[in-house]
């Protein structure tokens, strides 16, 4: 019997740092707690490593390097010590691409690690820009890691993230690579590291045969249990680092016999380990001192852990509707960005909220562009087909309220929308403010222009405007 550990972080979103994060508690309730830190996770590694040496198998599904002040405005770089001295066997990568597909390939050039993709080709000749596998050993066991990035990269997001390349799924890829590594490189066990999203993986694992262990990213998911589907191992560890997955396998005629899986919170009674810990260190006394700057005060808790609704975005469409001066405004469906609790809001906390700090823009759009634009959003939010799920949450707007049925086919699942506080009118043109082309995508709309004045900066200008700021708890998104 040889048993293996595997060790997971996923969409760490730049967060080195103890943080504070929502935690669901057994009555129902929110309430907070400091999580996280790349310091005590790196103490669960050396306990694991430490425990059961030569079988630690330690992964990194991506989103990794981006979404703080840290690690944008180093274009991720400030990250790689800390990365690499945790010893990692492989990543996966999505916002990454916000530097640009050579930004991503600087950084893999940096990390000991490699970052693999079977999914993401160059357009020039169609060849992968990462390997697709890496072969390791572990306890005289030959382990094939197989990687899928994100497929939504050419899809969702703004252009320059996927110049020169293009994405897919990666499940046509997949079988030809898993009979390539146990065919060709003998692989006694194979791992997919995948950033498509609990949804799409679990469909990866029924489409897909011999899949022993499927490590997901990219949705966010706290998993408490792993679960198994077509003899696919499936678990994924929520965001920021506030938690490590560790899955325990035991292996017995060359098949897993038993596993056991744990979500371990990155608990503040956990010890910092010292070497990165001091790597930490020495990164955030790098940053600018203003960042610690408070700019107001929150009196509710603002956060993006829900579906439809999210008072984080709330408080960012009122700073950019009024430095607009529209009534209506719109952001993506983000779910990164730590919770921030009532009480003072800093600089960094701004920061945190939106980290790519784009201008503020404005467009105009016809009423019915803007059924057609929430349509489409409603369908990559819960499309049937997984495949075709390929946003965060839902679009995120001020001045519409929207009634919808999720159940319904695509295309005809608004039942009401309303904007400017009357049904809307297909024909008017409404001028709506906006944040990145994931707000408004660039096919709607007449007269795109970006303002003098970017995302940050507007969020400034609100608290200092109100001083104290409460989100607006008007429902604009309602399932009926």
């Amino acid at each position: 019997m040889t048993e293996l550990s595997f060790l997971q972080i996923n969409d760490l979103h730049g967060y080195v740092a103890p943080h504070l994060e929502l935690i669901r508690t057994d009555a129902g309730d929110w309430q907070f707690a400091t999580l996280g830190g790349l310091a005590r996770i790196a103490t669960i590694f050396d306990e694991v490593r430490a425990e059961a040496p030569g079988s630690v198998i330690a992964l990194d599904n991506g989103d990794t390097f981006h979404g703080t002040h840290l690690a944008v405005s180093s274009r991720g770089h400030a990250l790689v010590p800390m990365l690499n001295a945790l010893d990692l066997d492989a990543m996966a990568v999505h916002w990454e691409f916000a530097f640009g597909p050579k930004g991503v390939e600087e950084l893999a050039a940096s990390l000991k690690h490699p970052v693999l993709a079977i999914n993401c080709h160059r357009k020039a000749d169609d060849q992968l820009l990462f390997p697709p596998y890496r072969m390791i050993e572990r306890q005289g066991l030959r382990i094939a890691i197989i990687g899928i990035a994100c497929p939504i990269v050419n899809k969702t997001m703004p252009p320059p993230f996927s110049e020169g390349v293009y994405f897919t799924i990666g499940d046509r890829e997949l079988p030809r690579w898993i009979a390539h590594v146990r065919g060709e490189e003998r692989a006694d066990l194979v791992v997919v590291l995948s950033h498509l999203g609990f949804p799409q993986d679990v469909k990866l694992a029924e489409l897909v045969d011999g899949i022993d262990v499927l490590v997901s990213g990219h949705t966010h998911n706290r998993m408490e249990h792993a679960i198994v589907v077509n003899g696919a191992i499936i678990f994924q560890s929520g965001c920021h680092g506030s938690f490590v997955g560790r899955l325990d396998i035991k292996i017995a005629d060359g098949k897993i016999a038993s596993h056991r899986h744990r979500l371990i919170p990155v608990a503040d009674t956990l010890a910092e380990q010292g070497e990165m810990q001091t790597l930490v260190s020495d990164a955030l006394q790098r940053e600018p001192r203003e960042l610690q700057q408070v700019v107001g005060t929150v009196t509710a808790r603002l956060h993006r852990y829900a579906m439809l609704s999210s008072p984080m975005d709330d408080v960012l469409l009122e700073a950019i509707s009024d430095a607009a001066g529209t009534r209506i405004a719109f952001s993506n469906g983000w779910r990164y960005g730590a919770p921030i609790a009532p009480g003072p809001v800093t600089l960094n906390d701004l920061w945190n909220i939106i980290p790519t700090n784009p201008p503020v823009s404005v467009v105009e759009l016809t009423g019915e562009e803007m059924v057609e634009m929430l349509e489409a959003n409603l369908e990559r939010t819960f499309a049937a087909d997984p495949f075709e799920q390929m946003g965060g949450y839902v679009k995120r707007m001020r001045g519409v309220r929207m009634y919808f049925k999720a159940e319904n086919p695509s295309g005809h699942r608004i039942d009401r929308l309303y904007a400017e506080d009357e049904p809307i009118d297909l024909h008017r043109s409404y001028t709506v403010a906006f944040v990145t082309a994931q707000g408004v995508p660039i096919k709607f709309g007449r007269n795109r222009r970006k303002l003098e004045i970017d995302a940050i900066s507007a969020l400034k200008a609100l608290f200092a405007k109100r001083g104290t700021v409460t989100p607006d708890s008007t429902e604009t998104v309602v399932e009926v």
